[in-house]
């Protein structure tokens, strides 16, 4: 304690690292921590109200990390903080998917003192083996940076290092906190330098050059199309990617992955892109382009509807990241933020062919018909003309996941939904997390659609939901079972089938005050007309949390959704 006491009067203003830790999350725009509680981090978590951050405190870990997911997608980056072991492990699977698809999670996580690791104490939530490194093992393969703070000469540095690190790669990172660590003193007059969280700017010859080569092909493609995907949202590259489309007013499509990264109210904006998945109009639109400027592709199956997108690499220009690809050329370390945004301001005037445009009419439904079954071919196109500007909409893996494909957003929308990693259980816990995120930037509306056994996963987020006095509005579709799965295989197998809950009871079994929670049933189509209408369900004033049991029939699915399980039964069943 003697030495510990020397070395804080040796620095000129020491602080904590629990503190320094926290400060400089507060100080890239994180205002809640997820997580939960565990003997390893108890009194870092002390350090939480003290520098003006929110605990959460979630039901389990895997739903923290589900909700920091969500936090992230809406904030731009997250925290998270777990226990060793037994809290780090649970947290894993959704750690993994942020890592996939590119989402900021910082995941803290307590440690044993470093003594005990020396010494490779017999401690509870290890496994017995004396080897305190094999989590963060693990972790290595599913985070852009591992920081173990096991030297408080270290720690700031480590600290800083992370946090830059997972924004700017976009994905999560891991940092050790060890019980002893917590309270050690390091220089805090650190914090008075921000975190530099800018891009490393290309090389301007070779950026110059790239360009030249962009509006080269530009000018001479005759009916040009632009596709945009996850990674211009991840990596920040939505303003320039915005500037281009308005500007050079060519015909622009998004990737499902990409819904929500395009102003859906443009006059040029056409649709969802996804080989047979998309509609007759888009595909051809697509398909028969001289040219695809093609910005963040992420060209998974389910992104893909099975591998099915047609577009030849002679006429596809590619921008990601880490690079440029113009046809088969390949412009390594050119990041696409710097050349999309000298591409539109040399922009001249194209020789666009005209022809057919895309249209950016929303689809307008029947609001009766001789059938009042609600459907998925009519509720999708529908619920774009209820949604309004800005809100954030998640939807969960399975029919929602790719019925949004068919809704029409208003200006502004957040689309969140895991298609690449598609854990079921997702979407709820990315609620909690995303509509936080959204009262603190003061968005009115998060709303989320899930279906009836992805709900069954991760149910106990509505708690931390009601604790946290958030009032998302959720529809849980009640079509009794995993209907994706149903799709793929297993149509009528009793392992698809889920048990029907008393659904829209859950929030009062959650410990909902009385009249703080709206609760509907709507199987007809009439019913959700009415629901739209309803000024109180669809307001975003309303200071309550609004839960829908959605019914639609057992076995309908989206088109896009049928013919994506099709292709994955197919890819299932390939032997050598």
């Amino acid at each position: 304690m003697a030495q510990q006491d020397l070395r804080a009067q040796e620095i000129e203003n020491p602080i904590d690292i629990a503190e320094y830790l926290f400060r400089r999350l507060k100080q890239v725009g994180v205002e809640s921590i997820h997580g939960l509680p565990g003997d390893y981090n108890l009194v870092a978590l002390d350090y939480i109200p003290k520098v003006g951050l929110k605990w959460v405190g979630n039901c389990n870990e895997l739903n923290a990390g589900y909700a920091a997911d969500g936090y992230a997608r809406v904030k731009g980056i997250a925290a998270l903080v777990t226990t060793f072991g037994v809290g780090e492990l649970s947290a894993v699977n959704a750690i993994a998917g942020a890592y996939s698809e590119y989402v900021p999670i910082v995941h803290i996580v307590g440690y044993p003192s470093t003594i005990s690791q020396k010494n490779g104490a017999l401690l509870h939530h290890t496994l017995g083996n004396g080897d305190f490194t094999v989590f963060s093992r693990m972790s290595e393969e599913i985070s852009c940076a591992v920081s173990m703070l096991n030297n408080q000469h270290e720690a700031a540095t480590l600290i800083d290092n992370a946090i830059r690190e997972c924004y700017l790669q976009s994905r999560p990172v891991y940092i050790s906190l060890p019980s002893d660590m917590v309270q050690k003193k390091i220089d805090g007059n650190r914090l008075n330098t921000p975190l530099d969280l800018k891009y490393a700017p290309n090389d301007q010859e070779a950026e110059d050059y790239v360009v030249d080569v962009v509006l080269k092909y530009l000018q001479a493609a005759k009916n040009p199309v632009i596709l945009v995907d996850a990674c211009a949202i991840r990596h920040r590259a939505l303003k320039e990617t915005h500037d281009l489309v308005k500007k050079s007013g060519i015909p622009t499509f998004v990737a499902p992955m990409g819904k929500g990264a395009v102003d859906e109210t443009l006059p040029n904006y056409g649709g969802v892109y996804a080989g047979n998945g998309s509609n007759a109009g888009v595909r051809e639109r697509v398909e028969s382009s001289d040219l695809v400027i093609s910005i963040g592709a992420i060209k998974s199956d389910f992104n893909t509807a099975g591998f099915t997108i047609r577009m030849s690499q002679m006429n596809t220009i590619d921008f990601h990241s880490y690079g440029v690809k113009v046809r088969y050329s390949e412009y390594p370390g050119v990041r696409m933020n710097g050349v999309l945004a000298k591409v539109t301001a040399k922009l001249g005037r194209l020789n666009i062919e005209a022809g057919p445009q895309p249209s950016n009419k929303i689809p307008q439904q029947e609001v009766s018909s001789s059938e009042p079954t609600v459907t998925h071919a009519w509720f999708w196109p529908r619920l774009g003309q209820w949604l309004q500007k800005d809100d954030v909409i998640i939807t969960e893996t399975g029919t929602s996941n790719f019925g949004i494909w068919e809704t029409r957003f208003p200006a502004g929308v957040n689309a969140i939904s895991q298609v690449l990693w598609g854990s079921i259980g997702y979407a709820t816990g990315s609620c909690q997390g995303a509509a936080l995120a959204a009262k603190e930037l003061d968005i009115k509306r998060t709303i989320l659609f899930t279906g009836d056994g992805s709900f069954q996963l991760t149910a106990q987020e509505v708690s931390t939901m009601l604790r946290n006095k958030l009032n998302p509005i959720i529809f849980v579709i009640c079509n009794n079972g995993y209907t994706i799965e149903r799709l793929i295989h297993g149509m009528e197998d009793p392992y698809n089938d889920v048990p029907e809950w008393k659904y829209k009871e859950l929030p009062r079994v959650f410990g909902a005050e009385e009249g703080s929670v709206l609760t509907y049933r709507v199987s007809t189509k009439e019913e959700v007309e009415n629901l739209f209408k309803d000024e109180e369900f669809s307001s975003g004033e309303t200071k309550k949390m609004r839960f829908v049991e959605l019914v639609m029939p057992w076995d309908d699915a989206p088109a896009a959704l049928k013919a994506v399980c099709e292709s994955a039964a197919r890819t299932n069943a390939k032997t050598e």
